[in-house]
């Protein structure tokens, strides 16, 4: 399980996607994650699926790597769907002593279901194509404005990234004190809730160890190379939004408007039925 978390990960590539601007694309993911609750009628659902799907194709992430980060929240959405079928009032499709599966239910569970594989991956999708350095100067120059209300903006950016970084380090980190404990011949898997938190003890204490020795390890080497945050800092790449950048960008604002458009005109499916 452990092993399928890649949020964090970069896929080295040119495509389209990896060569626009990081502040666009942050601005993009967000607007994305907007768009997918703001359409409230299935074909304006389905618009947001096509536009992830058509971004994927374009990056050329393979797809294992989509379905490696879809894998962990499987049970969380399981867990949502099953609470919305039972609990949201309708008309009646099936009924079994108090539990009662509506319309309404299967429904809304149908639509959250797509708007969370949706938005993992589409977040997802932004690590994927952005290194952690771009993502850095991204979220600082988006936050630039909050420097004048000394808001600590590069510290801020910096720690957000370097956390985001260290994800996959410390996921592999955790794999390796696990094999560890196991080939020592430590039970993790059998045993009751209390019985598996127990056993936990012998991971994390090595693990709290080991991050903060990677810690001490980085703030060491930021120091030797002169470190003194975003004061009279320069940079080797100047960001610069390009033409494509503004294409991108008239694409989502274009999606908005079919989402707005299905929204008000489009019928809605459960009408129908």
């Amino acid at each position: 399980m452990l092993k399928d978390i890649t949020i964090g990960q970069y896929f080295t590539g040119h495509s389209f996607l990896h060569r626009l601007d990081p502040r666009m694309k942050i601005i993009l993911t967000m607007a994305f994650v907007v768009l997918l609750f703001c359409a409230s009628n299935p074909l304006g659902l389905l618009v947001g699926v096509l536009l992830l799907i058509a971004a994927f194709a374009v990056s050329k992430v393979p797809a294992k790597m989509i379905l490696k980060s879809l894998k962990p929240i499987i049970p969380i959405i399981l867990f949502t769907a099953v609470l919305n079928m039972f609990f949201v009032s309708g008309d009646p499709v099936f009924s079994w002593k108090f539990l009662t599966i509506t319309k309404q239910g299967l429904f809304t569970a149908l639509t959250m279901t797509v708007r969370i594989l949706c938005l993992i991956a589409g977040t997802s999708l932004l690590t994927y194509t952005t290194t952690p350095i771009e993502l850095t100067d991204g979220l600082e120059r988006l936050m630039k404005p909050l420097h004048k209300l000394h808001f600590p903006v590069h510290e801020l950016a910096m720690m957000m990234t370097i956390a985001l970084r260290f994800i996959p380090t410390l996921i592999e980190e955790t794999d390796k004190i696990m094999n560890a404990q196991k080939s020592r011949g430590a039970d993790m898997d059998s045993g009751g809730l209390v019985q598996k938190a127990k056993a936990l003890v012998p991971i994390l204490i090595p693990l709290f160890v080991s991050a903060f020795r990677r810690a001490d390890e980085l703030a060491l080497a930021m120091e030797c190379r002169c470190y003194r945050g975003g004061e009279g800092r320069t940079r080797l790449r100047k960001l610069r939004m390009q033409s494509r950048d503004f294409a991108a960008l008239l694409i989502v604002a274009a999606c908005y408007a079919a989402v707005i458009c299905l929204n008000l005109f489009a019928a809605n499916p459960l009408h129908l039925l």
